[in-house]
């Protein structure tokens, strides 16, 4: 059977749409299939972290996102109807050359997405609502994809990024493991308010001392505040205007009154949860179908885009680039580990172990154990850069590294030494020694990791012939 397209991607939430950006840009003939009638509408994730800044950077959509939120509020601590006091979320950091974007930055999901559909309708993609998924086979040569209208796509590879519930992962039979969190059951709402200000997270401990608290939270470029409620184990949790009106006037100084609108509101119990497997055959898990977060701490939806960057420059390197299908067992490989670290990261958040601090950033992950990756120096200095690390950014002979980087390309830095000949889709940068860098030759990957560190120009050509362009 011949295939109507080369990738499938099941779901338009950010892993999927991130996904569809990064393989339109490639060239790649992709179709983002979502089951509902629109785009997700609500703020459940808000927190983009620097790292997925830089993603964003890369995918041409970090002006949009930058104008559409802001930063953080400082939380603002109240009791009996006064205010007691200010609360830092987040440890401080500097920005610095390396590292550019340093501080998480506030976007409502829902507006995330449109900004990511919008890109991709700018690249010739599309996406295709009301396609629910409820059955998948697959052979040596593809994908079928069985659709509740009764019929049926055909592609050369699926992603499946369907959310927690994913019905693609259930249809794989993999299984999930992890653990429940937090008991508690958790309400989240986007509503307007009047009688608060917008300069402060506003919280609301209960007073008898209890876990069962209230927070509201001016979402960044928008009139609205996400609303997040705890309840004892074992309570139902009203979703209905009235209710959320209700919960929020019995924890807080507001009356109902104040709630002058509910415009989305969900419950859910905080989870984590990791997929057995990322892969079966011509079918790859990204996102929340993979791994499952609380949302404390900002990790979920912040992971789930770097799934998809990991995924998409290594299927358009297979279906345009002429690379061996091999390379994609690297994705499981690579993101599985990752996804595991941040769960442990996201429940130590959610149960006040950790703070909010460096990791939550995502800028030290990497992937120094992966096949991929080639460290050919006999000794590099404690620091510096190593092959696996993220390529930090920077100045050479005055070109930014971020500029150099963006886009769909492999990029040679050659640092203090001479840089050997490559395929013309490598951009290459010549410069004098740099920052952590130091000297030596670096091919940083599409997704802006260095996949080969070393001194000898000949073993560029070997790398590249294993993973890298062929034409």
């Amino acid at each position: 059977m011949e295939t109507d397209t080369d990738v499938l991607v099941v779901g338009a939430g950010p892993t999927g749409l991130a996904l569809g950006v990064d393989l339109a840009r490639r060239g790649v003939d992709a179709l983002v299939l979502e089951r509902a009638a629109g785009l997700f509408p609500g703020s459940r994730g808000k927190g983009l972290q620097p790292r997925t800044l830089e993603v964003f950077d890369d995918l041409g959509v970090l002006d949009a996102v930058r104008a559409a939120g802001g930063t953080y509020p400082v939380g603002m601590i109240w009791q009996d109807g006064r205010r007691v006091g200010e609360h830092r979320m987040f440890d401080p950091a500097e920005a610095s050359e390396d590292s550019p974007y340093d501080e998480p930055w506030m976007v409502p999901q829902w507006r995330t997405q449109e900004i990511l559909r919008d890109r991709l309708a700018e690249l010739g993609g599309e996406v295709a609502f009301g396609h629910e998924v409820t059955g998948i086979e697959q052979d040596a040569q593809g994908v079928t994809a069985h659709l509740a209208s009764g019929s049926a796509l055909r592609a050369r590879w699926l992603v499946a990024a369907d959310g927690g519930r994913s019905a693609v992962r259930r249809a794989l039979g993999i299984g999930m493991t992890g653990e429940t969190v937090d008991p508690s059951p958790m309400l989240v709402a986007d509503v307007r308010i009047s009688g608060l200000d917008r300069d402060h997270w506003h919280v609301f401990p209960p007073a008898d001392g209890s876990p069962h608290f209230l927070a509201v939270c001016p979402l960044a470029g928008t009139e609205d505040f996400q609303v997040v409620a705890q309840f004892p184990e074992g309570a139902a949790v009203d979703l209905g205007p009235d209710g959320i009106r209700k919960v929020i006037a019995e924890r807080s100084h507001l009356a109902p009154e104040d709630v002058t609108e509910v415009r989305w509101a969900s419950d859910f119990r905080p989870r984590a949860a990791l997929a057995d497997r990322f892969r079966a055959g011509r079918v790859f898990l990204a996102g929340d179908a993979a791994h499952v977060h609380s949302p404390a701490g900002g990790q979920g939806l912040n992971t789930s885009v770097q799934d998809a960057y990991n995924l998409g420059w290594k299927l358009g390197a297979v279906l345009t680039g002429g690379a061996p299908a091999g390379l994609l067992d690297s994705y499981e490989e690579e993101r599985r580990p990752v996804a595991a670290r941040m769960l442990e990261l996201s429940t130590g958040v959610h149960r006040g172990e950790v703070r909010r601090g460096g990791a939550t950033r995502q800028l030290g992950l990497g992937y120094r154990d992966s096949s991929l990756t080639a460290e050919t120096r006999a000794a590099v200095a404690q620091g510096a850069v190593r092959a696996g690390d993220r390529a930090p950014d920077g100045t050479v002979d005055g070109v930014r590294l971020f500029d150099a980087f963006r886009g769909p390309h492999w990029t040679l830095l050659a640092l203090g030494v001479d840089a050997p000949d490559v395929p013309e889709p490598v951009r290459v940068v010549r410069g004098a020694a740099l920052g952590a860098y130091g000297t030596g030759l670096f091919l940083v990957r599409p997704d802006g990791y260095v996949g080969w560190a070393g001194t000898a120009p000949e073993g560029v050509g070997g790398y590249l012939g294993r993973f890298g362009p062929t034409r």
